[in-house]
């Protein structure tokens, strides 16, 4: 069903948002393999992440709700999962399945993976293959070099590996992580870039036996204990697409409350910054297993920036809504090593390019030395336009706050793709908006 975006005037407002979406994930995983009962409030409501409670139930978890954001997962132990009666359908959500690859690939029983036709366009090589380099039973559906699920798992005993990675990926990090609790020894990882560190945070706070050293990561078989009570923050990606509508709108000024600002997901903040934008972090709990901060962001002249390759990871999920101030920037800019944007829910390269063409940005791609880079110059105003969700959350999020800087109404054919990682999005705009 098709959706109708009038232009804004300006945003003021303070904001609470649901708790992120990749810790709420490692949550739920660490919890339901841990000794003891763990009390998670602001949990995030995301398709993604039901898609991850209803995974652990049917390992057979007890997993309660109380409230619209708190669950209690009572956890199971280090061997305590048991066999699912059926394939566990995990929706739309890769980052469930990259994790859970890792996990099961441990477990003294066979499992099938599942989900959504969206899910069976992601590749999942780059997990199965450390994890079969660990002695694990995986097999999978082929395609031309790389394989998709479905997913079938089957028992095996695993060995420690050291696990030089190729490309920076959290979730390919996490899933050898996860294999590591249980495999016989010590299992290294080396980085080539940091990648989110959510999962580490959260095995040290589970007490798992981890030792990080820069991008030198090592893991050995640890029995998890729970910390009881876990506040999750909110998500930083979520905060980004209303920072840049605050900065693109004259008179704009938002608070958004209780962030996660890992050092690894800086990259949106950063970015912003060096384009000029008017934004003030006040840091309420350094000392959390994530730093939790307020954001207050007002007004801003932005300008072109150039986004290097190195600092993709830390802003992979951004990328779409800084497009958009890109756009609205004045002069160039380039985003480069962008091209793990095509495996992600769609090919976001082309959503975006696509969408922002539609509206008269000048954005085009172009390959240097070898890697896909967007180049943007910054125009004057966007125009209303018709526009297409293709199916992405982010895409379809991104093009919204695009549409509300427009100069003329835009309609978007999909917004019910928006809930698989921000189902709140379209009720906290129109609390902010002032029309």
């Amino acid at each position: 069903m098709s959706y109708l975006i009038k232009p804004c005037r300006k945003i003021q407002g303070c904001l609470d948002l649901r708790g992120d979406k990749s810790i709420s994930h490692r949550a739920v995983i660490l919890g339901s393999i841990a000794k003891g009962r763990t009390l998670i409030k602001n949990f995030s409501l995301s398709e993604d992440c039901q898609a991850t409670l209803r995974a652990f139930k049917s390992l057979g978890v007890k997993i309660e709700k109380k409230g619209k954001d708190t669950i209690v997962i009572y956890g199971q132990g280090f061997s305590g999962l048991k066999e699912p009666k059926q394939a566990i359908n995990l929706g739309e959500s890769g980052t469930s399945m990259r994790m859970l690859i890792g996990l099961l690939s441990t477990q003294n029983f066979e499992s099938k993976l599942s989900g959504e036709k969206s899910l069976f366009k992601r590749p999942m090589l780059r997990v199965i293959r450390p994890l079969r380099l660990m002695g694990a039973d995986i097999k999978a559906r082929k395609k031309g070099r790389d394989e998709y699920p479905p997913i079938l798992i089957s028992p095996a005993n695993l060995r420690p590996i050291n696990f030089k990675m190729y490309i920076a990926s959290a979730q390919v990090k996490s899933a050898v992580l996860l294999a590591g609790l249980y495999a016989r020894g010590t299992t290294k990882i080396y980085e080539p870039v940091k990648s989110r560190d959510h999962t580490e945070r959260m095995l040290k706070l589970f007490g798992a036996d981890i030792d990080v050293k820069g991008k030198n990561i090592s893991i050995s078989p640890s029995e998890l204990i729970s910390p009881r009570k876990i506040y999750i923050p909110g998500d930083i990606s979520s905060a980004s697409f209303f920072m840049v509508l605050a900065c693109l709108l004259k008179k704009s000024c938002i608070r958004i409350n209780n962030v996660s600002l890992n050092p690894s997901r800086c990259g949106v903040i950063n970015a912003l910054k060096k384009m000029g934008a008017d934004i003030n972090i006040i840091y309420k709990r350094k000392n959390y297993f994530e730093p939790m901060v307020d954001i207050v962001i007002k007004s801003s002249n932005l300008k072109g920036i150039v986004v290097a390759k190195d600092i993709i990871p830390s802003l992979i999920d951004e990328l779409p809504i800084l497009m958009v101030a890109a756009s609205l920037a004045k002069g160039r800019s380039v985003f480069e090593g962008i091209g793990e944007l095509k495996v992600k829910e769609t090919d976001r390269i082309k959503s975006m390019v696509s969408n922002l063409s539609r509206m008269g940005a000048k954005i085009k791609t172009q390959a240097r030395a070898g890697k896909e880079t967007i180049v943007i110059e910054g125009v004057n105003v966007l125009k209303g336009a018709n526009l297409r969700s293709f199916g992405d959350h982010r895409t379809a999020m991104s093009m919204i706050i695009a549409a509300l800087c427009a100069d003329s109404p835009s309609r978007i054919d999909d917004v019910k793709c928006i809930s698989k990682s921000f189902p709140d999005f379209l009720k906290i705009l129109n609390q902010i908006n002032k029309l």
